[in-house]
């Protein structure tokens, strides 16, 4: 008889500390969560609802690419701060038969009429505040998961396309009951009621949030997915759909530049994966313009001459900010949409590289501010490195089907309820203040600036991970902005080096540095180390890190999964 395991949610949530600014998908609680074994298929989302989307998917005969589809049309509804239809994604997927591993690029795009210059205050010649950047229509780019979503079920889809809309369908339609976290966040949310539509859906007469449990219903955004499952992508790029995108990122205050032609000119990319060998694995991730996979892959080759130990320990640690500061050096001098900029890609995790920028680690004291190096393949034109980090509003993703394939999937609207602005029933991406601000630093151009039809860099690492057989071994994954890098690669070496399971993996406190203060993870184990890192000369800071981890690991003929405990992750499968 066939089993079926659920990892759930803990029936009560912790409450936890007011969230530092630069955390806007702020820590609502942590529940209580068990590593769930399987035999057969495995979904792991950051949401119950759409776990169980996916899992109906996969009962129904889906494939993996399935079962993300109807996911995330799920999380358009049952996680809007996070990600949704207005937003983009990269995807990892593994075909089991072919023994091919595909990642596919749905990066949101500049507009044609976007300037150098878009982020900057012209009077004072410095950098728009923040929040004056994000909540307009000048911060939207073109939306990628559509064409994502178009391009992946026509490769690797196996029902049909419209069978996949009828579970968010549904819920739009009958509503669903609104979670801690979402009321949470709604809460505290500073901008969102100034958007008519958003302040209609999200809150009550009053202006107060519409509360947990409280049944929510989307009627406009049932219609924009029945015209999607009827008609293809094509009425939310040309059509209906697109003039209500436009409408809403040209109204003022802060109206974009995004066109119809620019919306009609998107496409999503295949690109190549990049991959590296740690210990006795090859981990495989995203290449630009996400830094996140040669990031995550450059710091594990940089800890590769080192013993990490058993398990957590001060030491081990101090190792991984070192790593961190050296790799975030690199990202910020050179990663950006390889369409626009020529970059090292290679180069950045070739051996002997690596092993010379190794070598300026100290076992025993912070080196401090790290400089970038000088990778093989370096392009001639010089560029000023700059450390603008997208803000953590993303979910993570995995899916493994009966067959063997495998979907990991970061997808994202960039900030805490994107731009908060609504358009058929969603919320539109931020994910132009991805970009720096500054086109030019020192009086050189910086690699990640604006310009019209690129991609801002990102910092998603979907990652997998094969054993010596080639065969898929390790899936992780995490939203977080541009802490997705340390929460991924902290992840892999607990799994790898410290052989925890993937439930502990994910709930440990996180350590990481990217180039400045080295930052713990407040109120977790990881202030433990704080005073250990001090006396090795860290300047040492206590943040909110609400990642959303999910990780699943095969061992023994089984898939092991853990879901993150900050967040509402359920793991189910069969």
């Amino acid at each position: 008889m066939r089993r079926i395991l659920l990892a759930l949610l803990g029936t009560a949530l912790i409450s936890a500390p007011a969230a530092a600014q630069l955390q806007p998908e702020r820590a609502t609680g942590r529940s209580q969560q068990q590593t769930a074994q399987f035999e057969r298929s495995v979904v792991v989302t950051a949401n119950p609802i759409a776990s169980r989307v996916g899992f109906e998917i996969l009962q129904a005969g889906g494939s993996a690419v399935d079962a993300a589809i109807a996911i995330q049309l799920v999380l358009t509804l049952v996680e809007p701060q996070s990600s949704g239809l207005g937003g983009g994604a990269f995807m990892l997927h593994w075909d089991a038969e072919a023994r091919r591993l595909t990642t596919y690029d749905a990066r949101e795009t500049a507009p044609a009429g976007a300037t150098a210059q878009i982020f900057m205050d012209a009077a004072a010649n410095r950098p728009l505040p923040f929040y004056e950047a994000v909540t307009g229509g000048i911060s939207t780019g073109v939306p990628g998961v559509p064409r994502l979503i178009e391009l992946t079920h026509r490769r690797h889809g196996r029902l049909p396309w419209a069978r996949l809309f009828e579970p968010a369908i549904r819920l739009a339609d009958e509503g669903f009951a609104i979670s801690p976290r979402l009321a949470g966040l709604l809460a505290s949310e500073r901008f969102l009621r100034n958007d008519p539509a958003a302040a209609a859906y999200f809150y009550r007469p009053d202006g107060s949030p519409k509360p947990a449990g409280e049944i929510l219903r989307n009627p406009e955004l049932g219609r924009t997915l029945r015209t999607l499952a009827s008609d293809g992508v094509e009425p939310f790029y040309r059509g209906a759909i697109a003039q209500a995108i436009l409408a809403a990122v040209h109204r003022e205050p802060r109206p974009g530049s995004l066109s119809a032609a620019d919306l009609a000119g998107y496409r999503a990319s295949e690109r190549e994966p990049v991959c590296a060998p740690y210990r006795v694995y090859r981990i495989c991730g995203m290449g630009p313009p996400s830094s996140g996979g040669t990031t995550v892959l450059q710091m594990l080759a940089l800890l590769a001459p080192f013993d990490l130990g058993a398990a957590p320990n001060a030491d081990a640690y101090h190792l991984f900010t070192q790593a961190g500061r050296l790799a975030f050096a690199d990202r910020n001098q050179y990663i950006a949409d390889p369409q626009f900029v020529a970059q090292p890609v290679a180069g950045l995790i070739e051996r002997n590289y690596v092993t010379a920028r190794a070598a300026l680690i100290d076992r025993t004291r912070d080196m401090g501010n790290a400089t970038a190096g000088e990778p093989p393949g370096r392009a001639g034109r010089v560029f000023e490195p700059d450390a603008m980090s997208e803000r953590p509003a993303t979910s993570h993703l995995i899916v493994i089907d009966r067959a063997g394939n495998i979907v990991s999937m970061t997808t994202t609207i960039e900030d805490g309820f994107g731009s908060r602005r609504m358009a058929a029933g969603f919320l539109l991406n931020n994910q132009l203040t991805d970009f720096n601000f500054a086109p030019e630093a020192q009086g050189r151009p910086v690699a990640n600036r604006v310009e019209p039809g690129k991609r801002p860099r990102s910092s998603m690492a979907p990652t997998i991970a094969f054993d010596q057989e080639g065969r898929p071994a390790i899936v992780v994954g995490s939203p977080g902005g541009s802490l997705i890098i340390p929460y991924v690669a902290q992840t892999l070496v607990a799994l790898i080096d410290w052989r925890l399971d993937p439930a502990a993996a994910v709930s440990l406190g996180h350590v990481a540095n990217r180039n400045g203060p080295t930052e713990v993870e407040r109120g977790t184990d990881a202030e433990s180390y704080a005073d250990a890192l001090r006396a090795r000369g860290h300047t040492v800071r206590a943040i909110e890190m609400t990642s959303g981890l999910s990780a699943v690991v095969r061992a023994n003929g089984r898939w092991l999964a853990g879901a993150d405990p900050r967040r509402e992750g359920v793991a189910l499968g069969e």
